[in-house]
């Protein structure tokens, strides 16, 4: 599959079948992350591989940060969201966090070190679907909690940036409509 064809088809399905990833595929997948842009070679990024068990320890902290969010464990609707947020990790039969790992430099800007980090999340996805994976890259409250950079061992200055749900794909996904790309773009060809 050319880059250009990976780059069309590939979906975010986060429906996937309860059959082992082997780990040379995973280790393929954060390979690809590495060869990212990065200014001044900080090679930011980090990865956590969360798969069997482990995924338990991540269900329990994703409990934990529902309920530090003001969720009434005792109300009906409280108790199918504490739920909701602990099958969550069950979901793929693997999930890769994706962090930054903000250097201290003082030359190199923050925002770049971020930008570098999303740029290889995307080159994970890329090699995924061109691996015969599929992939659901999740964000949200969760991803971005305190509790969540300490269960990986992270700073306060650091970022989790994405949790990449990984596995075969148990469903498709119809292409979704996107706007040209000449309707986003303007060009500027002549002095202003």
């Amino acid at each position: 599959m050319d880059v250009m064809e990976a780059i069309k088809t590939r979906r975010s399905i986060g429906k996937f079948k309860d059959e082992k990833v082997p780990k040379e595929l995973i280790e393929k997948v954060i390979e690809a992350a590495t060869f990212a842009p990065n200014r001044y070679i900080t090679e930011p990024w980090r990865f956590f591989v969360i798969s069997g068990d482990g995924r338990r320890a991540l269900s329990r902290l994703m409990e934990d940060i529902a309920l530090d969010s003001g969720i009434d464990p005792n109300s009906e609707e409280g108790k199918k969201n504490i739920e909701k947020q602990k099958d969550k990790p069950f979901r793929a039969p693997v999930i890769i966090a994706v962090a930054a790992e903000v250097t201290e430099d003082k030359k190199v800007i923050r925002l770049e070190e971020l930008g570098a980090t999303y740029a290889a999340i995307q080159n994970m996805l890329l090699a995924a679907h061109s691996l015969g994976l599929s992939s659901y890259w999740k964000t949200g409250k969760a991803c971005y909690s305190n509790k969540m950079k300490e269960f990986f061992g992270l700073k306060s200055k650091d970022e989790v940036l994405a949790l990449i749900y990984l596995g075969y794909p148990d469903a498709k996904k119809a292409m979704v409509r996107r706007k040209s790309a000449d309707s986003l773009t303007k060009w500027i060809e002549s002095d202003i």
